[in-house]
């Protein structure tokens, strides 16, 4: 699964396809067993992280010299929505490693990719991202966090909310002011912080709407203390860094948001040729079908643009910042409709946790949220049109 950066944008490969049978049935098998039970005890699903690191899916991003898959985008995205597919707290297992590797891939010297690349590829941590603040989500260059050097150290000071997989993941790429006179935006830089590192702990777990499965907490850094050479990059370059990232991995959450989507699309399907009324199945009825011709229409070309930014961002293009604004963006709204819909479709029983629609249009609000609300994205996608 070597990155290709020429495959055709609307056909996926041979080999593409044979990863998404193979990672389609490990999520069908040991994964979708236990997504009801994962969310309903809000439990990390352990289960989903055994089989997709046996497998190799746990981080298949993660280049073969560090001992990774070396899965291109889209393979990638294609991991994350088939197991989305049947459970987004486990799909976040792929793109959380994804989004707080990536700046070691981009940026990382070679010491510290092979330092901390190689434990993930081989499934033995996990690796989250600390960007946001209770008062720096959106407007990330006011982030309050401090790093000052101290001999060759750094000692870190501040706190980071809303961490996917927090208390889980060993490892967390972490943003902190270095420069507090510095210009705004360029005083940021990035580093790497351990689990076990003194005076890093951790908040809570958030009580929230769903992807329960997915642990999420603040960090709290206390006077943290890590060596100087767990900078990733530049000192003063971490918001650049941190912005490019999030080009590349808000592609992967509109994959997790076609997953989610996908999977309330099939469930409904099943239940309206089963369900009768009337004498007949309710699938029969026009108004049914065009609620679901609608839903797989709207899905198909969220897939579309998603696979199209996962091939821009293979090759690094040039409008990858609007791609993977819209992506992102576009699938998340669809994978909210499609959910809410498939609720409907379900009647009543959709609004028990009897089936796991309600759980699905649960998981999809996150995915207009995180790695930059949808008012953000199109926020992006303007700056790109006009600049």
């Amino acid at each position: 699964m070597s990155g290709n950066p020429d495959f055709d944008l609307f056909r996926t490969s041979e080999d593409h396809e044979e990863l998404r049978a193979a990672i389609r049935n490990i999520a069908e098998h040991q994964i979708a067993p236990h997504a009801g039970d994962v969310d309903h005890n809000k439990r990390f699903p352990q289960e989903a992280f055994d089989a997709l690191t046996a497998a190799d899916f746990h981080a298949p991003h993660v280049p073969e010299e560090y001992g990774g898959m070396g899965a291109d985008a889209l393979a990638t995205c294609i991991v994350i929505e088939e197991v989305s597919r049947v459970c987004a707290s486990s799909g976040l297992i792929p793109a959380v490693n994804k989004l707080g590797s990536m700046p070691v891939i981009l940026a990382g010297s070679e010491e510290i990719k092979h330092k901390y690349l190689t434990p993930m590829a081989k499934g033995e941590a996990m690796f989250s991202y600390g960007l946001s603040e209770r008062e720096a989500g959106s407007d990330t260059a006011a982030m309050k966090t401090r790093a000052r050097r101290e001999g060759e150290d750094w000692v870190l000071n501040g706190q980071k909310s809303w961490i996917t997989n927090a208390g889980i993941s060993e490892y967390y790429t972490v943003l902190a002011v270095t420069d507090p006179e510095g210009r705004r935006g360029a005083n940021v830089s990035a580093f790497v912080v351990e689990k076990s590192d003194p005076g890093f702990t951790f908040g809570e777990p958030e009580r929230k709407l769903g992807i329960k499965g997915s642990p999420t907490c603040e960090l709290h850094f206390d006077n943290c203390r890590i060596p100087g050479d767990r900078i990733i990059g530049a000192e003063g370059e971490g918001l650049k860094i941190a912005l490019r990232t999030l080009d590349h991995t808000r592609v992967t959450i509109g994959a997790q948001a076609v997953g989610i989507a996908q999977g309330a699309l099939d469930y409904a399907i099943g239940y309206v040729k089963e369900r009768r009324q009337f004498g007949k199945a309710i699938a029969e009825f026009q108004a049914i079908q065009f609620m679901l011709a609608d839903m797989a229409m709207e899905l198909e070309a969220a897939r579309q643009l998603v696979y199209v930014a996962a091939a821009k961002s293979e090759r690094n293009d040039a409008d990858l910042s609007f791609f993977g604004a819209a992506a992102k963006c576009f699938a998340a709204d669809v994978a909210m409709k499609v959910t809410t819909d498939a609720v409907q479709l379900l009647g009543g029983a959709g609004y028990v946790e009897d089936h796991p629609v309600e759980r699905m249009m649960r998981d999809a609000k996150i995915t207009q949220i995180y790695e930059g609300t949808n008012q953000i994205q199109r926020l992006v996608m303007g700056r790109q049109l006009v600049k």
